[in-house]
């Protein structure tokens, strides 16, 4: 545990705290930052004056941004609740204090511990997903320079606990948090039906109706009367500028499939996206159809792969958001060795199953021959767990 707070310290609190100190300094909202940053302070600002935090802007819109500031942090790509983010910045407060990666640092780490609280996963598999929320390349970089992903992503795994501790009304406020942050989190909140289980473990409509009333209790007032007071601002903002299709170019552009093919192939630019969408979703249809995922695990590794591909060959994407499908491949890894140890503490004892043998199952041989091979399979189980 020493090691792990002396790393967090010099691999993340360290440079956080200089990144922001370095800002404040300078006095500019564009030095030591990503613009995402400024993007949420700005949105907070225009909530805690219960403004809009979206503007339509087309090519005729004259964009109006701080001195200093690119054009596109004209546009807010973010779900209204992630402008909660940004509210201490409309106070007067210090600026050191009123940094929206303050707020973002401490939301993931409160999260993800208690996450990893709830789980009760083997030791290795919780040390590496708290280290990789923390202190690894996947969060010590972001949160030091942006860190809008990792409360989202914080959030993300905190559902997928809650739905493997099988309590899915609890998993579905999480997700609906999450969801009303960012479209990011939106793959796994739609698929997470599939997985809802209720505390007996049973699977069908009731879970799954819990999981969905819990969602739908935070996203309906959360974004619902934002996007509806203004559609066609909420859609230029969130849906065409993060897919590459506003009037002014996303900086989210890293040299991708998807970015390179639209690149190569301007003429592509409006059908690509829809060509992989449609794609994605008869691919996507059919798995589901196929192979649902019926557990957290299996659910976090199917969004792992759909996140995967869309970062893949979206057309403007970064090449940081491949954090997403590498934390679902850890978390279902966490998951998995949950309920292969949860299996396992559950199965009977080779003392028991001699016992059942001898008694129930000693006047019949074939039945004895039929159980011979599963005690055997559990033994070995054991022996790989030991």
């Amino acid at each position: 545990m020493l090691v792990f707070l002396l790393v967090l310290l010099g691999a993340t609190l360290v440079p956080l705290s200089l990144e922001i100190l370095w800002r404040a300094e300078t006095g500019t909202g564009t030095a030591h930052v990503q613009p995402e940053v400024a993007v949420v302070e700005a949105s907070g600002t225009r909530l805690a004056h219960r403004q809009d935090p979206y503007q339509l802007i087309t090519g005729r819109t004259h964009v109006s941004v701080p001195a200093g500031q690119p054009a596109y942090d004209a546009y807010n790509p973010y779900l209204p609740l992630m402008s909660v983010f940004g509210l201490a910045r409309s106070t007067h407060a210090p600026p050191r204090l009123t940094d929206a990666r303050v707020a973002f640092s401490l939301i993931t780490i409160v999260v993800v511990v208690a996450a990893l609280a709830l789980c009760r996963g083997p030791t290795g598999p919780r040390l590496l997903a708290l280290q990789s929320m923390t202190v690894l390349p996947t969060a010590a970089l972001p949160l030091a320079t942006g860190g809008d992903d990792l409360p989202v992503a914080a959030l993300l795994l905190l559902g997928l606990v809650l739905m493997q501790r099988r309590r899915p009304l609890a998993a579905g406020l999480a997700l609906g948090v999450a969801a009303s942050m960012k479209i990011t989190a939106w793959p796994l909140a739609a698929l997470a039906a599939f997985a809802a289980r209720d505390a007996q473990g049973r699977r069908g409509k009731r879970p799954a109706l819990y999981l969905l009333g819990g969602m739908a209790a935070v996203m309906v007032p959360a974004v619902l009367p934002t996007a509806l007071s203004n559609l066609p601002a909420f859609i230029e903002n969130v849906v065409r500028f993060p897919l590459g299709l506003a009037g002014i170019k996303s900086p989210a552009a890293s040299a991708l499939v998807g970015h390179a093919i639209v690149s190569a192939f301007p003429a592509l630019h409006h059908v690509f996206p829809l060509a992989v969408a449609a794609v994605g979703t008869v691919v996507l249809g059919y798995v589901l159809v196929r192979r649902p995922p019926r557990t957290a695990g299996a659910l976090a590794r199917l969004v792992g792969w759909v996140m995967m591909v869309a970062i893949l060959l979206a057309p403007a994407t970064r090449v940081g958001y491949f954090l997403y499908p590498i934390d679902l491949f850890l978390w279902a890894w966490l998951l998995n060795s949950e309920e292969s140890a949860t299996a396992m503490a559950m199965a009977p004892t080779d003392e028991e199953q001699a016992e059942e043998l001898s008694s129930d199952e000693a006047v019949d041989p074939d039945r004895r021959r039929a159980r011979t091979p599963a005690l055997k399979s559990r033994r070995r189980w054991r022996r790989a767990g030991a």
